[in-house]
């Protein structure tokens, strides 16, 4: 299971909920190419060589148009797949939403979202659950299965009930994260650290 993830190799923020170009889409795109090109070749050299007549021409012309077009529908078949299983994800209800990231402490993206992953857990504890998976690990290369998913890192967004409710794949910044989070409904801001001020206006007055 492990062994089919692929990392995401972009820096920045995009993805959405889809999925990306999987290998299947690329094979079937230089199917298409190729087919196309030795079609092109095959007619000319034979309507050279035979001079078959206009009803054999429109013949072998239906032929690769149909193949041609069958191509093109498998290609965008797996072209626009979502990389997620048909059914959304769901998590135990915590009462708070929650951020997954599934990834690995190998890949270059993963890592740069490790910073982002403390910063988030650290600033917004208590209101908004976030945890990361390794997925490359044996022991959790199960996960990978469960929660669909073919690229790392990927990001899924719980709402307080348990229930997926958007999900991204490979690098994506704090901003963009706490932005996606307004969309979705839910507010977070940073917790007050309570400073010489915050102290002196909580404490009792001095008689």
């Amino acid at each position: 299971m492990i062994s089919i993830l692929s990392q995401c190799p972009c820096s920045g923020g995009g993805g959405g909920s889809g999925g990306g170009i999987n290998q299947i889409a690329l094979l079937t795109l230089f199917a298409l190419a190729f087919g196309l090109w030795h079609a092109t070749k095959w007619t000319r050299s034979t309507w050279n060589a035979e001079g078959i007549t206009s009803r054999r021409r429109v013949g072998k012309m239906g032929l690769i148009v149909t193949l041609v077009a069958l191509f093109a529908v498998i290609a965008g078949t797996q072209l626009v797949r979502p990389s997620a299983t048909a059914e959304r994800a769901t998590v135990p209800i915590s009462g708070i939403p929650k951020l997954l990231d599934l990834g690995s402490k190998s890949c270059i993206p993963c890592k740069m979202m490790a910073p982002i992953l403390e910063e988030l857990q650290k600033d917004y504890a208590g209101r908004l659950d976030v945890e990361f998976i390794d997925v490359w690990v044996k022991e959790n290369a199960a996960k990978a299965k469960e929660f669909g998913i073919s690229t790392i890192p990927t990001q899924i967004f719980f709402d307080a009930s348990g229930k997926e409710i958007w999900r991204h794949e490979g690098y994506i910044s704090k901003e963009e994260i706490l932005g996606k989070w307004r969309e979705l409904g839910y507010e977070f801001s940073k917790a007050r650290v309570p400073g010489p001020d915050t102290q002196n206006a909580s404490s009792p007055a001095a008689n």
